[in-house]
């Protein structure tokens, strides 16, 4: 989409990620080497225009919106796992998940 707002055909740049993602593919497959796909979209002169945001694109906390904020307050000290667990220990019931006991 960054390439779409630099006014690069969606459809041309789809086209030039399927092939490389591709080639990538084929080389972790029947090579059994790493996946190199930023690298290959860092050397193809068709994503110049992105180059230089590309790090900021593929930050991955860019892709999780809310989720931080909606589980802290779902799991936080006041959250709805919080209320819900309150009963069974008021009872003196506790569980053990992994390290962790509710």
């Amino acid at each position: 989409m960054a390439l779409v707002k630099k006014g690069v055909s969606r459809q041309d740049a789809h086209e030039e990620i399927r092939v490389l993602s591709h080639q990538a593919s084929a080389s972790v497959k029947l090579e059994g080497k790493h996946n190199d796909l930023i690298e290959r979209i860092r050397a193809t002169p068709f994503f110049e225009p992105i180059i230089g945001e590309l790090d900021a694109l593929l930050d991955p906390s860019t892709f999780t919106g809310r989720a931080p904020q909606q589980v802290e307050k779902f799991c936080g000290p006041e959250g709805d796992v919080e209320k819900a667990l309150a009963k069974y220990r008021a009872e003196g019931i506790e569980e053990k998940v992994g390290d962790i006991i509710l």
